[in-house]
């Protein structure tokens, strides 16, 4: 979402799904794995929306479903990309929308080009592409053209008509399994109900082309003109109650907390930081440099900028890609925290060989965990094994404070329900206490490597507070030392004067603790509850609200009102926080025209070009190189979301059989006796995984849980009828699941749930494996990482769970 709108964050909120007159469900259980989804859900059916549901199983959700459609997994975009092209074909999308808010009337540069699977620039020796090709046509100004027709055979929108002409609903039939009529029916309900929302989770992320399936659904509800509206948007459902929040402080290898590129080896100074990534990017990171530093952080010495670790760019350090590393040896310590690694990553024998390349690794967690005592797997000889295991006892969710952020962006505040058991203890009490530890062995030193951990501000308390963190991560007005009051205070700062954690937080503690609110009144009727926590960035509650309204600023929409322009008070006001650049700026200005601020167009992007707005015509006199104001988000994968097929796939790409998989995909290869590729010949069956109701993630908590247990005592397999008959068992027989990296034998569910399917004319099983067991626990069981793959979307990194190649036998 972040190369199309410019935030990677879910552009509504839970509450807001109420308002949609359409729901997509495409890649997500939410019934089971999200209910508080489900909940707003049921809310817009009660009303008459309409609920479409495309999964590879009949799931719980489905079953509330208008519209159903069993899909083969992994083939997303070639139905997306049947519906974009019938959007277009037919003038069904938005046109007033696409014009404004879009940049559809921008040219392309006259080199990109696409033939046979390829975009212009790739490199088959790096398998990487160059961009330079996927870029607008300036002006002397240096801004991009744009034309005066939608027509233009140089505009965006040309192009995306000529690379979606190829997809027809019965190409898209022949290879997603969906038929072409219900297709043309989706399409249909998705153009005429005005709003119409999106959701996803796992289904849609763990592919190799996850970004470019999110791309899909971007395109498709900018040209329907649902971005920025109540009941609209592209709601990504994330998998715990605080992921959004992890994300946001940076668990991405490649970030710095409020989504700040990290620098990489080649920046020895801020400026060269800034020429990469636009200055735009200077005031949060001094800001965050002021954070971490203190005075420590001056101008004199570049704002503390060599404190910073310098990432190697060549160097992908994506959950897999560190255990290839750990496996090379590069490691001699694990520090591990609330992940079950053999259990959750794919291709789990590289976990279980790694572990044993560590010195030595600390585990904090609830329980012993499979990672925890991988030693003790039953055939591993622990006396092979020089690995020293060092466990941290963890205090639960309920026995400690702080803020978690749901997927709306609502900064929610907790307090501690009850005290730690035993000498469990928070992960914030044991980090501060490592790092002072730390601290103290390296007083006195003069290395340039330790004066980070020497000059760190690290001031949370002698028993550190939760709040104080928060408070970090809000800001302070350096000058006076008091809290930043909001947003709009940090913005408006001097460089150097004020410092804040992570920008995006700013104004969550500036008056009082917001992230405590619990007003649930809701005075718009929209489901905004504007004093209920605070919601990142500024308590604005839909993001792009700007779109909401028309070229004048006036809402488009008279029941679903968000923001618009008022006259009388030459001001943006309304009953959400407008997302706009300046309050005061007027509809007819070029900052009040901007619905996506944080784009350097200022519109969304249904093609996401190499551009930075603001570069000069000429360079410095300082002959310098120059900087410009901000950068475009990057596919690295591709300008436009193309279909190709996941890694281990049961056929040929129909589309380009001679780029039949993701060209730029990371595909694992340093340990071919490990990580191994399977052909349809020998595991002619797609596996795909999902969670369960009754268990949570990798199992490490509710495992240990005797009565989830009852309920789930172990994994299985599900599988057709047809399937069952083909292979010759009945439900309840033990059946052998078997892929190029592993096997496993469980018990079999055969189900109506999972039907056979036609993929070009060929009759197509897919089998279904919940994947949350392993070895150890109250109740352990073969974990399905046995078997998956560990290729890797090229963006974001994330391996293909969802799909890998199998074979089932009767065991």
């Amino acid at each position: 979402m972040s190369p199309s709108f410019g935030r990677g964050a879910m552009t509504n909120s839970w509450s807001d799904l109420q308002n949609a007159e359409a729901v997509l469900i495409g890649g997500s259980n939410c019934a089971e794995n999200h209910p508080i989804a489900m909940h707003w859900i049921n809310r817009a059916r009660e009303k008459g929306a309409k609920v479409i549901v495309i999964d590879p199983r009949f799931t719980r959700t489905a079953s509330k479903a208008d519209i159903f459609a069993q899909i083969r997994p992994g083939t997303d975009i070639a139905y997306l990309g049947a519906i974009i092209n019938y959007l277009l074909a037919n003038k069904l999308y938005d046109a007033q929308y696409v014009l404004n808010y879009t940049n559809a009337l921008l040219k392309v540069s006259p080199d990109f080009k696409f033939d046979a699977g390829l975009f212009s620039g790739f490199d088959p020796k790096t398998n990487k592409y160059g961009v330079d090709t996927w870029s607008y046509q300036l002006g002397p100004d240096k801004k991009p053209l744009k034309a005066e027709t939608l027509d233009d055979p140089d505009t965006v929108f040309s192009k995306l008509k000529e690379h979606y002409s190829r997809y027809s609903f019965e190409t898209a039939e022949k290879i997603s399994g969906i038929p072409a009529a219900k297709i043309k029916t989706i399409a249909d309900v998705l153009a005429k109900a005005k709003p119409a929302t999106i959701l996803y989770a796992l289904g849609m992320t763990q592919h190799t082309t996850a970004v470019q399936g999110i791309r899909a659904y971007a395109v498709m509800q900018l040209l329907l003109g649902n971005i920025g509206k109540a009941g609209g948007g592209i709601n990504a459902l994330r998998g715990e109650p605080n992921v959004q929040g992890s994300t946001d402080m940076a668990n991405l290898f490649n970030n710095l907390p409020g989504y700040l590129p990290a620098p990489i080896s080649t920046d020895k100074t801020l400026r060269d930081y800034l020429v990469r990534n636009g200055s735009i990017q200077e005031k949060p990171l001094v800001a965050l440099l002021k954070a971490w530093f203190g005075d420590q952080a001056n101008k004199d010495n570049d704002w503390g900028f060599a404190f910073l670790p310098k990432l190697n760019p060549a160097t992908n350090a994506t959950m897999v890609k560190v255990f290839e590393l750990m496996e090379k040896g590069q490691f001699k310590l694990l520090f591990n925290i609330g992940s079950n690694s053999l259990v959750s990553i794919p291709n789990r024998q590289l976990v279980r060989s790694a572990l044993t390349k560590l010195d030595m690794m600390v585990i904090s967690d609830l329980f012993e965990v499979e990672t925890a005592q991988f030693w003790r797997e039953p055939g591993v000889n622990p006396a092979d094994i020089k690995t020293e295991v060092i466990m941290f006892p963890a205090a639960f969710i309920y026995e400690k404070d702080g803020s978690l952020t749901n997927s709306s962006r609502w900064i929610q505040w907790k307090d501690a329900a009850i005290k730690p058991l035993g000498e469990a203890k928070p992960d914030l009490d044991m980090l501060d206490a490592l790092f002072k530890k730390v601290r103290r062995l390296y007083a006195g030193s003069t290395a340039a490597k330790d004066t980070p951990i020497l000059k760190a501000r690290w001031n949370y308390g002698e028993e550190p507070s939760a709040l104080k963190v928060l408070q970090e991560l809000n800001g302070y007005d350096e000058t006076t030392g008091k809290l930043l009051p909001t947003l709009a205070d940090y913005l408006k700062a001097p460089l150097g004067s004020v410092s804040t954690g992570c920008w995006i937080y700013a104004g969550v503690t500036g008056n009082g603790n917001l992230a405590a609110r619990r007003g649930n009144t809701d005075p718009s009727g929209l489901g905004l509850f504007n004093n209920w926590s605070f919601a990142w960035p500024g308590n604005i509650r839909i993001l792009y609200n700007r779109a909401s309204c028309d070229v004048n600023g006036q809402p488009v929409d008279s029941k679903r009102k968000l923001i618009w322009w008022d006259s009388a008070k030459n001001l943006w006001v309304g009953n959400d926080g407008p997302d706009v650049v300046d309050k005061t700026k007027a509809p007819d200005t070029p900052e009040g025209k901007q619905a996506f601020r944080m784009n350097p167009e200022g519109v969304g992007r249904l093609f996401a070009a190499k551009y930075m707005s603001g570069l000069p015509q000429t360079p410095p006199a300082d002959a310098l190189p120059v900087i410009g104001i901000r950068p475009a988000g990057l596919c690295v994968d591709g300008p436009l979301p193309e279909f190709y097929e996941p890694i281990e796939s049961p056929t040929v790409n129909l589309l380009h059989p001679k780029v039949s998989q993701n060209p730029a995909a990371l595909v694992p290869s340093a340990f071919p006796d490990i990580q191994k590729r399977g052909k349809p010949e020998n595991f002619p069956y797609v596996l795909t995984t999902y969670g369960i109701v009754e268990h949570f993630c990798a199992g490490g908590v509710t495992r240990n849980i005797p009565w989830l247990n009852e309920l789930m005592p172990e994994p299985f397999v599900e599988i057709s009828k047809n399937l069952a008959q083909k292979v010759g068992v009945k439900e309840g027989d033990k059946v052998e699941v078997s892929s190029a990296r592993g096997k496993v034998t469980v018990y079999c569910l055969v189900t109506d749930r999972l039907q056979t399917y036609q993929v070009n004319g060929k009759d197509t099983e897919t089998i279904g494996m919940p994947w949350s067991w392993g070895f150890a626990s109250l109740s352990p069981g073969p974990s399905t990482n046995e078997l998956t793959i560990a290729a890797l979307d090229p963006g974001a990194g994330t391996p293909e769970y969802k799909v890998c190649l199998v074979n089932i036998r009767r065991a």
